[in-house]
C-alpha cells in the first residue's frame, strides 16, 4: 500500500501525526506522559518474573491501561483515519485499474531473460508483462486488497504442470484459460463465490473448493491453481 505513496506524503503525515501528539501533550491532556510512564513500570515490573500470579495481573493491567491510554491519543486516532483514507482510496483505485496479466509469446529465435521476474508480491497497485519475450514462470504470490486478472491465452506453458498460487486479502480474482490446457483447481475462501467454466458456487462461507477437468493428465498442457482468499469471488474462464 504504501508503496503508492511518495516520500513526501508519508512523512507529512508522521509530522502532522508529531505535532498533534506534541499539542496535545501541551495544551490538552499532560497526563498522557504519566499514564504511559505509569503504565511501562507495571509492564516492567510484570515482565521480569512472570511467574508469580501478581507480577501477571500487573503485567496485563500496565498492557490493558497502554493499549486504551495509547488509543486515546488524537495523533493515534489521526494516523489511524489516514491509513483507513489511504486503503479505502487504493482499493477503488484498483477496481477501476485491476492488475491485467498477459503474457507474451515466446519466440524461439529471441534471446529470452531467464532471470526476470514478470510478476512481484504487491499490495496494491497494478502490474503488466515486459514488452519484450520471456519464459513462462510458475506463479506464487500474496495480495493485498484489489482485483486479479491473469490471462494464459498468449504464453507459451511448460511440458509439465504450471502452477499458479495466489493469497488475496479482499478482492476478485480472474483467470483465463485457453481450451486446449486442462486445469486442476483448489480454492478456499472465508466469503466469496467460485465459477469455473460450467461449475457455479454462490455464498460460500469459509469453505473449500476443489475441481478438475476430466482429461488432467501429463499427455495434454496443464496447470494447478491454488487460490486462497479472505473476501471474494474467484473466475475460471475459457478464451
Amino acid at each position: 500500500m504504501f508503496k503508492r505513496l511518495s516520500t513526501n506524503t508519508i512523512n507529512a503525515i508522521l509530522i502532522i501525526g508529531v505535532i498533534l501528539l506534541i499539542v496535545e501533550i501541551v495544551f490538552f491532556n499532560g497526563g498522557l506522559v504519566f499514564s504511559v510512564l505509569f503504565s511501562g513500570v507495571f509492564i516492567y515490573i510484570g515482565w521480569r518474573n512472570y511467574k508469580p500470579l501478581w507480577r501477571k495481573i500487573l503485567f496485563w493491567i500496565g498492557l490493558v491501561s497502554l493499549i486504551f491510554t495509547i488509543l486515546s491519543m488524537i495523533a493515534v486516532r489521526f494516523l489511524v483515519l489516514a491509513v483507513l483514507f489511504i486503503f479505502i482510496r487504493n482499493y477503488l483505485k484498483s477496481r477501476d485499474n485491476p492488475e491485467y496479466i498477459s503474457p507474451l509469446v515466446v519466440d524461439n529465435e529471441q534471446e529470452i531473460p531467464k532471470s526476470e521476474q514478470w510478476m512481484v508480491q504487491k499490495l496494491f497497485g497494478n502490474q503488466s508483462t515486459p514488452d519484450h519475450s520471456y519464459e513462462w514462470k510458475d506463479i506464487n504470490i500474496h495480495g493485498g486488497i484489489g482485483d486479479r486478472v491473469i490471462d494464459l491465452s498468449e504464453t507459451v506453458l511448460p511440458h509439465d504442470e504450471a502452477v499458479i498460487s495466489i493469497r488475496h486479502f479482499a478482492g476478485n480474482m480472474i483467470i483465463y484459460i485457453p481450451y486446449e490446457v486442462e486445469v486442476n483447481v483448489h480454492h478456499s475462501a472465508l466469503i466469496g463465490r467460485v465459477s469455473i467454466f460450467q461449475y457455479k458456487r454462490t455464498n460460500m462461507f469459509n469453505q473449500i473448493v476443489s475441481f478438475q477437468t476430466s482429461e488432467y493428465g501429463p499427455k495434454k498442457p496443464r496447470v494447478k491453481i491454488i487460490t486462497s482468499i479472505v473476501s471474494g469471488d474467484l473466475e475460471v474462464k475459457r478464451i
